[in-house]
């Protein structure tokens, strides 16, 4: 089997993988799993006879154990009574995260510079990512082309339209890192680690959940398609060169001949000169001399 049909199957096999993982990652709410022990805080609560704080238990989402998505977050356990939920398309109560476009009521308007850049960070991760759906789509354009006509140049084109995906996705995911730095470390909304109460802090344990896997290998298997790609590209540039090398064994090059005469469609030999001289013939005795 030719090198170039080996290499570009499974380049496109591993392409249609990083797409679904990636699209999955993207639509799905379990990029991080915040297990809140509320049955120790309410305890330490009671103790403590703190009305407010037993009010806050009961009305907060960040008291309620749930998983978070770059649209949703969701409790697979309780629900805050005081948020307004719907059913997700896998049947799990959910809320919107607020990007806060358009943001009609100005609740934008106390933000901190962190919390800016916290926003602008995370609207950026859903912008990369929308491009790198819009760079694949046109990697399959390319791609579809190349295999149907066997040009080196659109698998070529294909390989680095696929490393460009990657590199936008790995920039998502980076950015991602970047909005999750900032909600545990800086100072962006009641709602984040950094304004949480100790007790709160002490009894939340975040963990890393299977779409932030699913993502991150989506950018390594668009990496890995692009270096099948570019080698699929090479293979299938070096047949066309040894195609075009047996092409030109086959042609038979046709030289003409000199002295050669063509009688009824086939080659006539010259006529065969004579061994000895040649009769001396005048211009008036053609048949010879006669004497008188």
């Amino acid at each position: 089997m030719p090198c170039s049909a080996v290499t570009l199957s499974l380049a496109t096999i591993t392409s249609i993988i990083a797409v679904a993982l990636l699209a999955i990652a993207f639509a799905t709410d379990n990029w991080l799993y915040i297990e809140v022990k509320r049955s120790n805080i309410q305890s330490l609560f009671n103790n403590q006879r703190d009305s407010a704080l037993v009010d806050s238990l009961n009305s907060k989402y960040y008291y309620y154990t749930r998983t978070k998505g770059l649209f949703r977050i969701c409790y697979p356990k309780e629900r805050p009574p005081s948020v307004k939920t719907y059913l997700s398309p896998v049947e799990t109560h959910c809320n919107n995260v607020n990007y806060f476009i358009p943001d009609d009521n100005n609740e934008t308007k106390d933000f901190s510079e962190d919390a800016w850049n916290k926003l602008h960070m995370a609207r950026s991760v859903i912008a990369l990512f929308i491009l790198t759906f819009i760079t694949i789509f046109a990697t399959f354009c390319t791609g579809v082309t190349g295999c149907w006509r066997r040009s080196p140049c659109n698998i070529t084109a294909t390989a680095v339209l696929m490393l460009l995906a990657c590199l936008l996705s790995a920039g998502a995911m980076g950015l991602w890192h970047g909005v999750e730095y900032y909600e545990k470390e800086k100072v962006v909304g009641e709602e984040f680690y950094q304004q949480w109460n100790n007790v709160l802090q002490e009894n939340t344990e975040v963990l890393y959940d299977w779409s932030f896997v699913s993502a991150w290998l989506g950018v390594f298997f668009c990496l890995g398609g692009s270096f099948l790609f570019f080698f699929g590209s090479c293979c299938l540039g070096n047949e066309k060169e040894r195609e075009q090398l047996n092409n030109v064994q086959y042609i038979m090059p046709v030289y003409p001949q000199k002295q050669q005469y063509a009688y009824a469609g086939y080659a006539v030999p010259p006529p065969q000169s004579y061994a000895g001289p040649c009769p001396y013939y005048t211009t008036g005795s053609g048949y010879g001399s006669y004497n008188y």
